[in-house]
């Protein structure tokens, strides 16, 4: 049998040592002494040691101080009530105040029974609470434990800005006791447990607590970063040997050549992958983390051609997870940078019928006019209307060998002249180059490949890092207004 930790054990094993300070009063039970809800009351406390389902308070977590909230399943299996919501909003709104992040640990079957349709919209009054702390651009962390069910993973248990869940946890909406009942045979098995929804891009993780404790330091080092002051070396000197623009091209194609995933190994710290877009997909060819570039935090959401399904480029899903990123960023405040690469969009029945145009057009909506700084990196292939994607940006940086088209050149080859083999004309009659794209006034910074990143990978994604850090630094000394009037003011230039 799988040994999981209670409430108070969870408590040490996450915070630091000694640092644990209640926020709790007495609960104030909703019904009159001597009922038969008061006796079970009474006879849960005496059992599990707890006088509710929830309790909250604050505590360090490698020295940062954050609140908590933990629901202890032992009590009445979890489940809220009155009482119980209370302690969570009132935690909720503490937290807002003093302006902690929020680490919530919910392990429930939901509503409170006994407590009727009064203990159920207590959902809406906990989903406010967080909601007001998230819109307050404060960290929301959850760690989902066995079982948790019901209402509290249907409110504040999937509002998480970062969310893992405790490995082999039944995790879902019903609880599979009620299906059966109601229904006369069991849910399907493997569907409501952890790993299956980590599968699916709803949970980020599937972590032991003292693991949770590691993935909520190094996001919070991210989440919780300065902002103003920083600090950042020169970038890269450009130093450029002439290429063309089909060397360029076929160089981008190398299978050694470094990707997303390689430059945040390489160049970044306080890494936190984010898996899905919260609504049950999964795209293996986009990477979400949570990351630092020297001295600047960011999001970052890049495309990884490696990882992409066999013959399934990235898709209208891999777009919204995309956007998932977006909205981090905007609701934290945190910068952004993207990274383009990609032979192009998925271009199949299931990707038309999924909406890749119009995921397409939200992202180019999203990054126009999105409050947070922006950088997006050129880094390889840039095909089509998913490099397009990621495109707007208030700062764009091109290594070498990069490259944008409309279509992969074969493909434009195509168009013009019924045949690819004219592909390396097209590609340098068309412009698609890093130095091109800069001449105009796509790009504005180009990062040397001293001679291909191929051949230098961890000193090409250091030169990377470093200019991210730089662009990173400069745009978070300027004003939100400012930065975006300049953004809509580039891209309404291009070319006029």
């Amino acid at each position: 049998m799988v040994s999981r930790p209670d409430a108070r054990t969870l408590i040490e094993t996450v915070l630091d040592a000694g640092s644990w300070k209640s926020w709790d009063a007495p609960p104030a039970d909703p019904v009159a002494p001597g009922s038969s809800y008061a006796d079970e009351l009474a006879t849960a406390r005496a059992k599990s040691g707890y006088d509710e389902s929830i309790i909250t308070g604050e505590g360090l977590l490698d020295g940062r101080r954050v609140a908590v909230v933990v629901s202890e399943f032992s009590f009445m299996a979890g489940s809220i009530g009155v009482a119980a919501a209370e302690r969570v909003v009132v935690a909720a709104e503490r937290a807002t105040r003093e302006r902690l992040p929020l680490l919530a640990a919910p392990a429930s079957g939901g509503t409170r029974m006994q407590e009727g349709a009064l203990a159920f919209v207590q959902m809406v009054k906990i989903t406010a609470a967080v909601q007001a702390h998230r819109a307050a651009g404060l960290p929301f962390v959850v760690y989902l434990r066995h079982p948790t069910t019901g209402g509290v993973f249907a409110s504040w248990g999937s509002l998480g800005h970062v969310t893992a869940a405790e490995p082999g946890a039944l995790i879902g909406f019903i609880g599979p006791r009620v299906f059966e009942s109601l229904h006369g045979y069991p849910f399907p098995e493997g569907v409501q447990v952890a790993e299956n929804l980590h599968e699916h891009g709803l949970v980020d993780a599937v972590v032991s607590a003292e693991d949770a404790r590691e993935i909520a330091i190094s996001a919070l080092k991210v989440l919780c970063a300065e902002r103003t002051g920083l600090v950042a070396g020169e970038p890269p000197e450009e130093d450029l040997r002439p290429v063309e623009a089909w060397e360029a091209i076929t160089r981008s194609r190398r299978d050694d050549r470094p990707g997303a995933r390689t430059l945040l190994k390489l160049a970044a710290t306080d890494v936190t992958p984010l898996t899905g877009n919260g609504a049950g997909e999964n795209e293996p060819g986009l990477l979400l983390a949570l990351a630092r570039f020297g001295s600047a935090p960011a999001v970052v959401l890049g495309q990884d051609r490696r990882r992409a399904r066999p013959n399934s480029p990235l898709g209208p899903g891999g777009l919204r997870m995309a956007r998932r990123g977006m909205r981090l960023a905007a609701e934290l405040g945190l910068p952004l940078v993207t990274v383009i690469d990609t032979a192009g969009a998925a271009l199949s029945k299931a990707a038309e019928e999924g909406g890749l145009a119009a995921e397409i057009a939200r992202c180019l909506a999203d990054l126009v006019m999105l409050n947070a700084p922006t950088v997006c990196l050129l880094l390889g292939e840039g095909a089509g209307g998913a490099a397009l994607a990621l495109l707007p940006a208030d700062r764009v940086l091109c290594a070498q060998h990069a490259w944008l088209s409309p279509l992969p050149p074969e493909g434009a080859s195509a168009i013009l002249y019924r045949s690819v083999d004219f592909a390396p004309e097209i590609a340098q009659l068309q412009g698609v180059r890093a130095t091109d794209l800069r001449r105009d006034g796509i790009v504005d910074r180009v990062i040397p490949e001293v001679p291909d990143a191929a051949y230098e990978p961890r000193a090409f994604c250091e030169r990377v890092g470093r200019a991210l850090e730089y662009e990173i630094v400069e745009l978070l000394a300027r004003s939100p207004a400012d930065r975006r009037t300049a953004r809509q003011a580039r891209y309404r230039n291009l070319g006029g």
